[in-house]
């Protein structure tokens, strides 16, 4: 069983947009950021129930494969949720309608009480107010052996990262500039020590950066 995370950030480090709109809650440039990412089959398949073949099938697609891998457990921050936008609806259930993409327990760290949900597909949400090691200790509970994935923000992941928590990371770096929102790599000097590092260029321009224990 590993600690993953997989994350797409900016050619600057940003791993968040702040472009966004009431009419459009992501924003711009969030589709710049992912855009590679959206493009492949796997997750037209996995994340839109597009079973019709279309999407890029190069690199971006077998890391896409990859992050729906083996995983029994999902951590993700109250952000990534959604809970900054609609922080006082009791009705909001995540972006990603009745059946979510995750299709294993997710553990949503906020400091806000919820009732747990079960969600089409075999994906629900626990919120929980602890410590990263305390809900990784859930999560590996959950996982029944399989990889805990810690999904995000940038936030998040780099608490587990500080921590000594992740045994795989896997980065992204689409080739555009932000110039603003959160960065990932903050206070993370020295992060590569213990870690094998590997770098691809996939055809789209992204760069897949691999830290493994």
């Amino acid at each position: 069983m590993r600690v993953r995370v997989d994350l797409m950030i900016s050619l600057d480090g940003f791993a968040t947009t702040t472009d966004q709109t009431p009419d459009n809650p992501f924003g711009q440039d969030w589709s710049r950021l992912v855009g590679a990412y959206a493009a492949t089959r796997s997750f037209r398949e996995r994340v839109l129930g597009d079973a019709n073949g279309e999407g890029t099938t190069g690199i971006d697609d077998r890391y896409a494969r990859d992050y729906f891998d083996n995983i029994g457990a999902e951590i993700m921050g109250a952000g990534k949720f959604g809970l900054h936008a609609f922080p006082d609806d009791p009705d909001w259930r995540g972006w990603w309608g009745d059946e979510p993409p995750f299709r294993c327990p997710v553990f949503v760290l906020t400091y806000r009480p919820r009732p747990p949900l079960s969600m089409a597909g075999g994906t629900s949400f626990t919120f929980l107010s602890a410590t990263p090691a305390e809900a990784l200790d859930r999560a590996r509970q959950a996982a029944n052996g399989k990889d805990v994935r810690i999904g995000g923000g940038p936030t998040i992941v780099r608490d587990y990262l500080k921590a000594g928590l992740v045994d795989h990371l896997h980065v992204a770096i689409a080739p555009i500039l932000l110039d603003r929102g959160v960065r990932l790599w903050d206070d993370l000097r020295g992060l590569e020590a213990g870690y094998t590092v590997m770098s691809e260029v996939a055809e789209s321009g992204t760069l897949h950066l691999t830290y493994r224990r």
